[in-house]
């Protein structure tokens, strides 16, 4: 039995290649579409999805936080899944209606990128509102890099972590 106070954190971790050269496709991260001069000359992020690294990040710490399975056993996974070609605002709001019915509400999230590109900083504040719009609940961004190192310092693909604080509502039945 879950105490109608408890709060408990879920986390979670995605990381993705760049799609390869001359693919043209486009770079969607932290739910925003990022132009070629912001990314650096990267491709988009490779994935079923969108490849939004952020968004599965968060995912998969919402889920794991409320106790409902991961991005995986929510929309599966493959070219042939429920999520494949899902822009992440549309599989936020999935989330969080799945958590709603679950009887949880997200306190709020809190995401790492780590990537040499696209730089973050100039368009922070609109991803936080994209995605907080998209889960409907505060979520913070912060990004970094590996300093060079491992495949995210050679350029070759981007990751992300999250933390998600989730609640029971005091009247739902999970909190019984």
């Amino acid at each position: 039995m879950i105490e109608p106070t408890a709060m408990r954190i879920g986390q979670g971790f995605d990381a993705h290649r760049f799609a390869e050269s001359g693919t043209h496709r486009p770079l969607w991260l932290a739910c925003l579409r990022w132009t070629d001069d912001e990314h650096r000359g990267v491709e988009g992020i490779d994935g079923d999805s969108d490849g939004d690294v952020a968004v599965h990040a968060v995912i998969d710490a919402v889920l794991s936080a409320c106790g409902l399975g991961d991005i995986g056993s929510m929309f599966g996974v493959g070219a042939d899944s429920s999520g494949a070609g899902m822009h992440g605002d549309h599989m936020l709001h999935m989330v969080r209606d799945r958590v709603q019915h679950g009887g949880w509400r997200i306190v709020n999230v809190s995401v790492s990128i780590i990537g040499n590109a696209p730089r973050i900083g100039r368009r922070r504040e609109e991803a936080c509102r994209a995605m907080t719009e998209a889960l409907g609940a505060p979520v913070t961004i912060v990004a970094t890099t590996t300093d060079g190192m491992g495949f995210t310092g050679r350029g070759e693909g981007i990751a992300a972590i999250a933390t998600a604080l989730a609640m029971p509502f005091a009247s739902s039945p999970s909190a019984d």
